[in-house]
């Protein structure tokens, strides 16, 4: 599969609107066609009336949870996916421009009869957007000497270069803008003995996430389990947690791919937090793939390494060579009692991020990996992705 460019395309008119275009939002589609008894089919995402555009999850619910046999989500009459089991949801790309759409969702229900259906519309634009360019997106982390975090810079002392030349910023935003989050959290065996130690501290740290944040978790072992999905209610998030249980072994790289293409290309921040204690076991995809991939994209890749002594020197190298490029960061413990601290570290940086964007300056859809380096005014240090794969023809 061909990786997705981390260019996200925005209507040169509508950059603020886009930052916000997918609330998640838990609103009942409306429904019709009631089957075989109380069955009914709910739209939880997109949420009827909003505005959609780029990389959208579809999502919905069957009530009772075990009538349907599958459920087939379409967009303006074209079938998307179809879903034998819950969790009922799947990825669509609504376009660039921000227009109206109808999202259809039908419930084929368990022995037949009359299948439940609902629908929602999108809103669109209501002023001209032909125009459009392709901006790409930086999230960057300034420290001092000490290595605070450093807050309210203005957007004249930062610099961008691609391959060496110079770049104008054209979007810029503090620690406010929007910030997509998907936590993984490895459940192999070898976790068993900790798992309460890693429920409390995965409990802690999502509940002190702003409740305006979009957080999905995901749990991974010999699979990728989606437990909550884009959630800012703080008691999905603590019922997902508890769902976290120990077996298995570990498939590190497919959940890197899986939570980047989870992410998407919208516009605003986007990080990937992955704890593990152990290197990959057992992965479709190789870690050069995993490179690509986040090449492709624009998500800040976060790593908490469990461990000790030797056994722990082959996953930091790992993390190391996966995080470091993405502008994101590896933090290792070798004890499971200092994982609330690791956690809390990453809480606050993601509190203190800045999100550049610019036009680049070479306008060439030929493929090609893109060296960025970000300045700031000053005796600081920047943390920001190194790169991008330009998009192809």
């Amino acid at each position: 599969m061909t990786p997705r460019s981390s260019i996200v395309r925005f209507p040169i008119d509508i950059v603020r609107v886009a930052a916000l275009a997918v609330a998640t939002l838990s609103v009942t589609g409306p429904a019709s066609g009631q089957g075989t008894g109380a069955a009914k089919v709910r739209i939880l995402e997109p949420a009827d009336g909003v505005y959609v555009s780029g990389a959208v999850r579809l999502r919905a619910v069957v009530e009772p949870a075990d009538a349907a046999s599958e459920v087939v989500f379409f967009a303006d009459g074209r079938q998307i996916c179809a879903v034998a089991r819950a969790p009922y949801e799947c990825a669509w790309d609504a376009g660039p421009k921000i227009v109206e759409h109808q999202i259809r969702v039908v419930a084929n229900l368990i022995g037949g009869g009359v299948r439940p259906v609902a629908t929602v519309r999108t809103k669109a634009i209501a002023f001209a957007e032909s125009v459009e360019v392709d901006v790409v997106q930086i999230t960057a982390t300034v420290t001092d000497g000490h290595g605070h975090f450093v807050k309210d810079l203005p957007k004249s002392v930062f610099h961008v270069f691609e391959d060496g030349a110079r770049q104008t910023i054209s979007h810029f935003s503090g620690d406010d803008s929007p910030l997509e989050l998907v936590v993984a959290i490895d459940t192999s065996n070898s976790m068993a003995p900790w798992v309460a130690q890693v429920k409390a501290a995965v409990s802690e740290f999502l509940a002190a996430i702003p409740t305006q944040e979009r957080v999905t978790l995901l749990a991974f072992n010999s699979s990728i389990a989606t437990l909550a999905t884009q959630t800012t209610s703080l008691t999905e998030r603590s019922s997902a947690v508890e769902q976290l249980t120990a077996s298995g072994t570990t498939v590190l790289y497919d959940t890197i791919i899986r939570g980047t293409e989870m992410l998407g290309t919208k516009s605003g921040r986007k990080a990937l937090v992955v704890f593990t204690d152990g290197e990959d076991e057992g992965s479709h995809a190789p870690i050069e793939e995993v490179e690509r991939r986040l090449e492709a994209s624009d998500v800040t890749l976060f790593m908490i390494g469990l461990g000790r002594g030797k056994s722990l020197a082959p996953l930091k190298q790992i993390m190391v060579r996966l995080t470091q490029p993405t502008g994101g960061r590896a933090l290792f413990t070798g004890k499971i009692e200092e994982l609330r601290t690791s956690f809390h570290d990453l809480l606050e940086e993601l509190s203190h991020q800045y999100l550049l964007g610019y036009e680049s300056s070479n306008q060439k859809r030929d493929g090609t990996f893109r060296r960025i380096k970000v300045d700031v005014d000053g005796q600081y240090q920047v943390r920001a992705r190194q790169g991008y794969r330009a998009p192809s023809r």
